[in-house]
Parts: C-alpha cells; structure tokens; sequence
C-alpha cells in the first residue's frame, strides 16, 4: 500500500519551480473546458456532470496517481459506453457504475494487476481507438444536425435517424456552426498546436450566436457550483443488475488510463509511471466524481499531450487543470450556459479526427493479414456493439492466431541414428527394427493432437527412441496426448525410450502417468545410452518382446 500512495517527493520539483507547471494546466483547462461540457452531455447527464467530472476525479487522480503527466476527466470512449447504461438504468445508474467502478480499480491496483496492460495487442488497441473515434463522431449527429431527439439503440441507429430527419426539416444553421468550429480547431492546432482554438471557436460561436439570435439550441443553465456530495443515487437493489456494467466501466478506465500514460511517458523521455498506483489514483478518481454528480473518468489521451506539449514537469500542472475549471464552474456557469450545442459538437468531431493516426493504421494493416484482420474486426464490433466486446474479441482472435503461430513451430523430426561403425547387416536390423524422433519447440493443446497421428501410426518397428532435449514447453493437454500415444505404441510391442528430458518437463510427464515403461529404465540423459539400449532390445528378440 506504500507504493501506491503520494510521497512528498513527487512535489518537491514543483515547490522549487512552479511557473511552468502553472502555464501548463491553464493550457490545458482551456482545451479541457469544451470537451468537459461535450462529453457530460454526450453521456446523457449533461455539462454539469462533465464539468465535476473534469474538476474532481482531475484533482484527485492528480495527486494519487501514478504519472506525473496524466490528465484525467470525461473521455469519448468512457462516453460509449456510458451511453446504453443511460438509457437501461438512468443517472442514478451512471453514477452507482462509476463509483463501482472506482472500487473494482482500487482492488486491482493493490492486486498489482496494472502491469498487465503491456500483453494488449497493438492491433486491438489501434482498431478500438478507430472506432471510438467513428463512434464519437456518430454521438455528434444530432446536435451537429439540430435533432432533438434521435431515436435508436445504438449509437449508429441514432445517428442514421439525425440524418433522417434533417433530410425531412433541413437546418443549415446547426451544420454550418460545427463544421465551422470543426475546421478552425483542426486547422488552427495544425499550425499553431499550442493555442486553445477548441476553446476559441466555441467562444467565437457563443457571441455569434447570441449577437445574431441564430436558431441554435444552447447547453442552458448549470450549477453555479459543485453539489454537496450526496449517495442518494446508491439503491441496493438496483447494485445486482449494475455489477456487470461497472466490470466493463472498471476495464475501459483501467486500459484507456494506462494507455495514456504510456504515451505520456513516450513523449516525455526519461519518465516512467507506477500503473499499479495509476489504477489506485483512477479508482479513487471515480469514487468520488459520483459523489458530486459526475460521470466516470479516465486518463485523458488529447488531454495528456497538451499537457506535455505545454511544458509540464510535474503532476502539479493536472491539479492546477482542475482548479481552473472549478474556477470557471463558480465565476461563469452564466457564460457556459450560453454556448450552442452545435458549436460543442463540432469540437468533438474535430477530436475524432485527430484520435486517428492514420499511419499506424497503415502500418499494422501492412504487417500482415493477421494483424489487419485483428485490426478491423476490432473497429467493426466498436461501432457495431460496445467497446468492451470488441477488446474482448479483439484479444479473443489475436490469442487464437497466435497460438496457430506457435504451434507451426512444434515439430516432430525422425532424425537419422548414428550407425557409420555398424557392419552392413547390424545396419539393417536398426534401420528395420529402431526408429528416432526429435520434439521441437512446444508440445500444448494446439500441436499434440498432430503427434499422436504421427506417432500412432508407426509401423514395423520395435523401439521409438524420443529425443526431448529440444522440447521448449508441455502443458497437461501435451502430456496427456503425448500419454495416449506411447500407449498405443506399448500395446503394439513397442518399446519407447526418452532422452534429454528436462526435470520441469519429466515431473509434469510423471504427474500424467506419460513415461514410458514403468521405471525409470526407460530414460536417459543422453541419446546414444538410449540407442545402446535399443541395439540389445532388438538383437534380444525375448527382450523386445517383453
């Protein structure tokens, strides 16, 4: 638990130089602020539960978390999966999954589980994040589109039904507006990465808006404050059906936070965070964000490279990212109120845009057709269904391939015996009576069935010779085929002998009851004892036949 708690050297740095730490996190606020509100009402509970959201699992995860860069509040993927639960169970739902989900990540930050996240497969991780980003940018349809209400059980259907009816009621105001702030905030952050224009082109399309009184539907009026903490929205028998999704909520927080690390530390040289204490900081993060109303949160990836980008050296940036906008929630709740939702909307498709590096995409997809297949069907079950089915088949598939991998590189050789100092007629008798087969690399489920035919089916013979010294690996499924095929073999008269078998391998053989024989008399440390042993059986007929 030691590990996983602050120290006070992870401020000393900050204390002794505050100045660009501080620069940073108002950077950082001002791009945080517009996505804050977009993605609170994206879930379904609003800005305000976007803004407490970004302000205290920000702090929170700031100080007990374990990278010194990472930013946390209200992510689009977190929204994916936010959304259905809305609507099956409603805001208390949300808020109950989230402060679920906050537990679930503490017990695996103390269970060490945060080390796992470096098994995910490149593919899955660049397929899911393809489709969070088709899947955000669908979210966006209707308010993009001036719909008030989509109808649809999944984010597509929503999508398709925003277009429906804009096509019938056409509003050219709502589209104009987000494809406007769209391009300014991709064309701006091209050119000059280090200037708020999420922040500036909502800005610009609030006072349009209200100057002009366009036909815009705006976010409307929020709390002038954080509300007392309360778990009124806790209903014990409503935690049941809740268990599930607060599973998938728990997983998505933990892989998308320590992803986002990750790429924090890649582009701050020299930093390296403790994804055991991340988790910690993330599970206390989303804790306390329900208390106050907000949605469950998780490292933010756009959010965390602004963050290094601007400078920031220490996690003291993140916390000042947290009370800025707290500072806004209390001073101009007033002026939030006012931005059209079309203009929110236009922020977040830009977002989509740039979560898609279309370079790794191409580069995986070059790799091979395995990985292009991971990668695709991973994209389509993000948009199709939910995020955490398709990281689920993603994984799924990429084990499978990669099992099929590494059962190629099992191999069963016979290999030639040593009989140059052998007279012609000793020569033929081994070459009729003794046969050698070497085992090489691993002998699990998805190999041994292919030894068994093989072994099974030798013919004419009176001792097999298996050489194990090449034998990388056996599992019970190995064992037990490896079992059923040296018995097929003594049934027949056969005798087996082994050679160069590992102790770790001989103990899991023995535990199976696969040695041959019913002694040890049958094993040998090296292959020429094993074939000495053969030369009398078969030149003992009564030998061999025992």
């Amino acid at each position: 638990m030691r590990t996983l708690l602050p120290s006070r050297a992870d401020w000393l740095p900050a204390l002794r130089s505050p100045g660009t730490d501080l620069l940073a996190g108002l950077v950082v606020a001002l791009v945080a602020l517009p996505l804050a509100l977009g993605f609170g009402i994206s879930s379904g509970l609003g800005a305000a539960a976007g803004l407490a959201t970004a302000v205290v699992a920000g702090a929170i995860a700031a100080v007990f978390g374990g990278s010194r860069y990472q930013v946390t509040g209200p992510t689009g993927a977190m929204t994916v999966v936010l959304v259905p639960i809305f609507h099956q169970h409603g805001a208390s739902g949300v808020l109950a999954v989230g402060l679920l989900a906050g537990l679930v990540l503490v017990v695996l930050a103390v269970a060490g589980v945060g080390r796992a996240v470096r098994y995910m497969p490149a593919p899955v991780i660049e397929g899911f994040t393809a489709g969070i980003a088709v899947v955000i940018a669908l979210q966006q349809f209707p308010s993009a589109l001036g719909v008030a209400h989509a109808h649809g059980d999944k984010v597509w259907q929503s999508a398709f039904d925003a277009v429906r009816q804009f096509v019938a009621q056409p509003s050219g105001v709502s589209l104009a507006t987000a494809l406007l702030v769209a391009a300014v905030v991709l064309i701006g952050g091209r050119y000059l990465p280090r200037l708020p224009f999420a922040l500036l082109a909502v800005a610009l399309a609030t006072l349009a808006a209200n100057l002009f009184h366009l036909d815009l539907t705006l976010i409307g009026s929020i709390p002038s404050g954080l509300q007392a903490p309360t778990v009124a929205f806790l209903h014990p028998d409503q935690l049941g059906s809740l268990l599930m999704p607060a599973l998938a909520v728990a997983a998505l927080a933990a892989l998308e936070s320590l992803l986002s690390a990750t790429a924090a530390d890649s582009m701050a040289i020299g930093t390296r965070h403790n994804p055991d204490r991340e988790l910690f900081g993330q599970g206390l993060a989303n804790i306390a964000a329900p208390l106050f109303g907000g949605v469950p949160a998780t490292g933010a990836i756009a959010r965390t490279a602004v963050n290094v980008r601007s400078g920031a050296r220490t996690r003291l940036a993140a916390l000042v990212h947290a009370l800025v906008l707290a500072a806004i929630i209390y001073l101009a709740s007033g002026a939030v109120a006012l931005i059209p939702l079309s203009a929110l909307a236009g922020v977040l498709l830009a977002t989509t845009v740039r979560m898609v590096e279309t370079a790794s995409l191409a580069a995986i997809a070059r790799a091979s057709k395995g990985d292009a297949a991971i990668m695709v069907v991973t994209f389509v079950v993000t948009v199709a269904m939910d995020l955490v089915t398709a990281v689920a088949v993603g994984v799924g598939i990429a084990v499978l391939l990669a099992l099929r991998s590494v059962a190629k590189e099992a191999r069963l050789h016979q290999i030639p015996l040593d009989d140059a100092d052998h007279v012609a007629e000793e020569h033929q008798l081994l070459h009729d009576h003794i046969v050698a087969y070497r085992l090489d690399g691993p002998l699990f489920f998805a190999a041994a069935h292919r030894f068994l035919l093989e072994l099974a089916e030798l013919s004419d013979v009176q001792v097999v010779i298996l050489r194990m010294s090449h034998l990388t690996a056996v599992d019970t499924t190995g064992a037990l085929t490896l079992k059923d095929a040296i018995a097929k073999l003594e049934h027949r008269g056969i005798t087996v002998l082994m050679s160069g078998l590992r102790e770790d391998h001989r103990r899991r053989l023995a535990a199976i009851g696969a040695l041959p024989g019913t002694d040890m008399g049958h094993l040998f440390e090296h292959t020429p004892d094993a074939i000495a042993v053969a030369r009398e059986l078969v030149s003992s007929p009564a030998e061999s036949n025992r």
